[in-house]
């Protein structure tokens, strides 16, 4: 039988008083969240909001002509979702699984209502905050940052909602994420692999300098870390 992942293993979920906690716990359903699945399309209602444990969702902005661009990644320490408590029921932006893993769903309904207990409120609302600054960052670095540190940027934000240095993904899947040419990506992950940073082969990224690797990046990487670390408890941020 498989060995699912206990809740907590999201951070937004183990920071819940105690209280509050036992009441989420009744509605807690957990999911298996494979690789490339769409969690939500932009503009639809939702009807749960999703809470990964080892799972990466990627929010994604989509043109009018099918053209996409990652705006946001979301891991074990945030939620899917945010527009049903930020005054509306559908999400600008589509979710897709970039990293398979596990994860838990509450409705939409519940979580409305449990939104008006301060402790939750206070909670997700530093979290959005957190997570809009990921957006806007994500913003300039594609405006003005060159498609190396873009790559490392993303490689670092992904390896803080992993357990370990791995990750499995396409190049297709990355440059769908960063909103470029496959093959600037293949090139891109060549220097990084000459240079000892990462290894690269078939879809499968292992990241061997992760120092280095944050010196090859831009400062937005930084500028993103620190909001997290300073607006989340410490078992969310880490």
């Amino acid at each position: 039988m498989h060995n699912r992942d206990p809740p907590k293993t999201n951070r937004l979920l183990a920071a819940l008083p105690e209280p509050d906690w036992q009441r989420w716990l009744l509605q807690l359903e957990w999911v298996s969240l494979p690789l490339g699945h769409v969690l939500c399309e932009s503009g639809i209602t939702l009807k749960h909001v999703y809470f990964p444990t080892t799972a990466i969702v990627s929010l994604l902005y989509v043109l009018e002509n099918g053209a996409s661009a990652e705006i946001a990644v979301v891991g074990h320490e945030g939620i899917v979702g945010v527009s049903i408590f930020m005054g509306g029921g559908s999400t600008p932006s589509r979710a897709v699984v970039q990293s398979a893993g596990e994860g838990y769903r509450v409705k939409a309904s519940f979580l409305k209502k449990q939104f008006s207990r301060a402790p939750v409120l206070h909670l997700l609302l530093r979290y959005t905050q957190a997570l809009i600054t990921q957006m806007a960052q994500t913003a300039v670095c594609n405006r003005h940052h060159s498609l190396d540190q873009q790559l490392c940027r993303w490689l670092l934000l992904s390896l803080d909602r992993l357990e370990g240095p791995d990750l499995v993904m396409t190049q297709e899947l990355i440059s769908n994420m960063l909103g470029v040419r496959r093959e600037g990506v293949t090139e891109s992950a060549q220097k990084l692999q000459r240079v000892g940073l990462i290894r690269y082969n078939r879809g499968h990224i292992t990241v061997l300098d992760r120092p280095g690797l944050e010196k090859h990046t831009c400062e937005c990487y930084a500028v993103v870390k620190k909001e997290y670390d300073r607006l989340l408890p410490d078992e969310i941020a880490s």
